[in-house]
């Protein structure tokens, strides 16, 4: 079998002939360098010619290649006298962390004996990518670390030697971090990480770096690391919340524990630098805490009492969000809540003034009341309307806000109405609407307004002649509505003499009642009729009156006896009454004495 040594593989190789003359057999050391990982059949160099041994005695003398560490690497091909790769030789693993390495091969050949040394270095080539010891490096920084911070890493690896080592490092791009590449005494290559910016973990908790070793090999062979930095919190965020300040509506009378609003701040530290407790600050009013309660861990408000908005229409609160950090640092925001008003209150309504009793002569638009309402509602809710009937004489007027003055809108009068019941409605305008009401009497007071009233304008009573005196001929009575001294009448006959004889003379009339009596005998044959007025008086100041046409008829009774006279006129006399009216007649008849 015969092998070339490929032309790529002749700059590594050198012969050198070392030939010594001794009486031991082995009489020279020759020197081979070849590149390592050689292909098998690669020809390294012919060594018969580089011995000077007959290369067609090869095979008579038997050459052969003493067995090296177990491994038969090389070989001699015994027609040709070339020495040639038999195995891939692994520079680094024959040969690990050496800067040099040589295979130590003898030659050896029989019939004579003979031993030939062969030193044969084997040359390192870039077959080994820098490798580090840990594909991944964890560090913790804290962020308020300092820039100029070193941090030691772990370097890299490379099998090869000489310039296919590890020759410097590399980092990827950061802003916040560079390398600075050190070389030891025996040059191998260290490297530490420098902080060159200040860190922010709100910003960026985590860093995911690579780093590079490149050794010098031709072409250049790399091994990665990659290199995670975790930034370490400090509390260096207060708590914030979502907004500065926050305004929420609530429904008086809501019950207690109904839900207000849940606050929230956010921190953007972590850990105990982060968790929050909520409370209200030194400015919130401890009427203010004493209505509404704060859940200190998530933030939720919540109504502890009763909610009455005609006690309180706003609620201000600040409330602090407080981290737990060594050194805690709290945020404020402030709530404001506003209580909406519900339709609870009625209405209320206050007679501030009052006239009663009046007269019943009272002028039209006099103020006899003035009321006041009130409601401690809000909006529709505490607008309030008041009314009376309609049918009453009086009127509503507004005077100012919330008063109203009553006044009278019509003549009054007592004798048709003595007194009034005035109610007074007060009705809110919510939904539903509430009222509420209050009753006045009014009463009035009676005026010397109606003269008395008799029954009849012209009274007309017949009397029969021969009475007793004082018998009671007839009542007069009249009627007066008024009240009291008003109404309390006095009866008088107004005089008129007749033949110079009063009136009073003849009749008399009781003042209080009106009883008509005759104070004495009357004779038909004498007196037919009388007629005369009588007046009834209200003792009112001033005082009313009014008077009665009496006309007393004489009635004739059969109390003489017949006298003739020849000739002679009588008069006759007739009195016929019919349905209470009495007529009187009278007849003038001639007669003739006759025999």
């Amino acid at each position: 079998m015969e092998c070339r040594f490929p032309r790529f593989t002749e700059r590594y190789v050198s012969i050198v002939f070392l030939l010594s003359y001794v009486l031991n057999p082995a009489f020279s050391v020759t020197h081979y360098a070849v590149p390592e990982e050689m292909k098998e059949g690669s020809v390294v160099a012919n060594v018969a010619a580089d011995l000077g041994l007959d290369v067609n005695s090869l095979a008579e003398r038997n050459v052969r290649l003493d067995v090296v560490a177990n491994k038969k690497y090389l070989e001699i091909n015994r027609e040709t006298g070339d020495l040639y790769i038999a195995e891939k030789i692994d520079r680094e693993y024959l040969c690990l962390s050496k800067s040099s390495c040589f295979l130590k091969i003898d030659v050896i050949i029989d019939n004579p004996l003979r031993i030939f040394n062969i030193d044969l270095e084997i040359l390192d080539i870039n077959d080994n990518a820098p490798r580090f010891r840990r594909e991944r490096t964890e560090l913790d920084v804290s962020e308020s670390a300092s820039p100029g911070e070193r941090f030691s890493l772990n370097n890299a690896v490379d099998t090869d030697v000489g310039s296919n080592t590890v020759r410097t490092y590399q980092l990827s791009e950061s802003e916040h971090f560079t390398i600075e590449v050190q070389t030891g005494r025996d040059g191998s290559k260290f490297v530490d990480l420098i902080l060159k910016k200040d860190l922010d973990r709100e910003e960026r908790a985590l860093h995911n770096l690579t780093l590079t070793a490149v050794d010098g090999g031709v072409p250049a062979r790399s091994g990665t690391a990659s290199i995670i930095v975790r930034v370490l919190d400090v509390n260096d965020n207060a708590p914030r919340f979502e907004q500065d300040a926050y305004t929420v509506n609530i429904t008086e009378n809501s019950p207690i524990g109904s839900f207000v609003i849940k606050l929230h701040a956010v921190d953007l530290d972590e850990g105990t630098n982060s968790q929050i407790k909520y409370s209200f600050s030194l400015y919130t009013s401890e009427k203010t805490q004493k209505m509404f309660d704060l859940n200190s861990e998530n933030g939720e408000i919540r109504i502890k009492e009763m909610i009455n908005y005609e006690e309180f229409i706003i609620y201000e609160m600040d409330i602090e969000a407080k981290d737990q950090g060594h050194k805690p640092l709290s945020g404020q925001c402030k709530l404001t809540i506003f209580v909406v008003d519900v339709n609870d209150n009625h209405p209320e309504l206050s007679i501030k003034s009052f006239q009663t009793p009046i007269k019943e002569d009272v002028a039209v638009n006099t103020v006899i009341a003035v009321v006041s309402v009130s409601d401690k509602d809000s909006g529709e809710n505490g607008i309030v309307d008041l009314n009376i009937s309609k049918l009453l004489p009086f009127e509503l007027k507004k005077s100012s806000e919330n008063y109203y003055e009553l006044v009278i809108s019509e003549p009054l009068d007592r004798e048709k109405v003595p007194e009034y019941e005035i109610i007074f409605i007060v009705t809110d305008r919510g939904i539903p609407p509430l009222s509420d009401n209050e009753t006045i009497t009014l009463e009035l007071l009676d005026i010397n307004d109606n003269a008395p009233l008799f029954s009849k304008s012209f009274y007309t009573i017949p009397v029969l002649e021969n009475n007793a005196p004082g018998s009671l001929l007839s009542s007069l009575s009249a009627f007066d509505p008024d009240l009291h001294e008003n109404q309390y009448l006095v009866y008088f006959i107004i005089e008129k003499e007749i033949v110079n004889t009063s009136m009073s003379m003849l009749f008399s009339i009781n003042p209080e009642n009106g009883d008509l009596y005759a104070l004495k005998t009357f004779d038909y044959e004498r007196e037919k009729e009388f007629l005369f007025h009588i007046e009834a008086r209200d003792s009112g100041v001033p005082p009313l009156s009014s008077n009665v046409t009496v006309h007393i008829i004489i009635m004739d009774q059969n109390d003489n006896t017949p006298v003739i006279v020849s000739p002679w006129r009588s008069t006759f006399y007739f009195y016929s009454c019919c349905h209470g009216t009495c007529l009187f007649f009278r007849f003038l008849t001639n007669y003739v004495n006759q025999v």
